[in-house]
């Protein structure tokens, strides 16, 4: 009587291991918290210096768009968010580390979602048009950062001429002609080689996602 009421008693209030662990969906939507704390963090930091402008950059936004797409599962979202994380890393690294050191905020941010956005990759896959999503969703942001961001912070380059460019360009829709142009062959060969990587499993439908996920897990 005694061992049975113990084994009831460290049941209820000592539930198993097994009953406690996560699924591996809810670990992967879980994840998406992280790409949300750095978009927060940097939200701060630029509201304190009267630059929110800067959050339209494609990898601040694009730490958004990571988290949406694994809170609600959207593998185009995840796609398309981890191409410019490659690109955004690089650039940030030109244009911000070398000209102005390293910044937490802005560390979390790029290697930080970055980080997130290759474990996700393990589970979503990528596929070869991903790029083109990518590519659209540039040229959108590009277009609100014209109309919603000031023309000092040049975000996205979408008011003026990168600076250091201004004797090869002598008008700013030839320099977005040859930027543009860059942009699809880089986004291309990001999404070739991610592909490469990860590529889309043949069974890649909903109806088997939950075994697709316990095999990444």
């Amino acid at each position: 009587m005694h061992e049975s009421t113990h084994g009831v008693f460290s049941n209820c209030c000592y539930p198993s291991n097994s009953s406690m662990s996560l699924s591996p969906r809810t670990k992967l939507r879980l994840l998406g918290l992280l790409p949300l704390i750095f978009f927060l963090a940097q939200g701060v930091h630029y509201w304190q210096i009267n630059q929110l402008g800067h959050m339209f950059w494609m990898c601040n936004i694009g730490n958004l768009i990571l988290a949406m797409g694994l809170f609600l599962e959207k593998p185009l979202l995840i796609r398309l968010a981890a191409i410019w994380t490659i690109p955004g890393l690089i650039i940030w690294f030109l244009y911000v580390v070398l000209a102005w050191g390293v910044f937490l905020t802005s560390t979390l941010a790029h290697v930080g979602g970055l980080i997130v956005a290759m474990i996700a990759l393990r589970y979503y896959r990528m596929d070869r048009t991903a790029w083109r999503w990518a590519l659209g969703w540039y040229l959108v942001v590009q277009l609100a950062s014209r109309f919603f961001t000031p023309a000092d912070l040049n975000v996205n380059l979408a008011h003026a001429v990168q600076p250091g460019f201004e004797r090869t360009f002598q008008t700013y829709w030839s320099f977005w002609l040859v930027l543009t142009a860059a942009t699809i062959i880089v986004l291309w060969l990001v999404g070739l080689v991610l592909s490469s990587i990860w590529p889309p499993r043949i069974n890649s439908q909903r109806a088997g996602s939950r075994d697709a996920i316990r095999s990444t897990w």
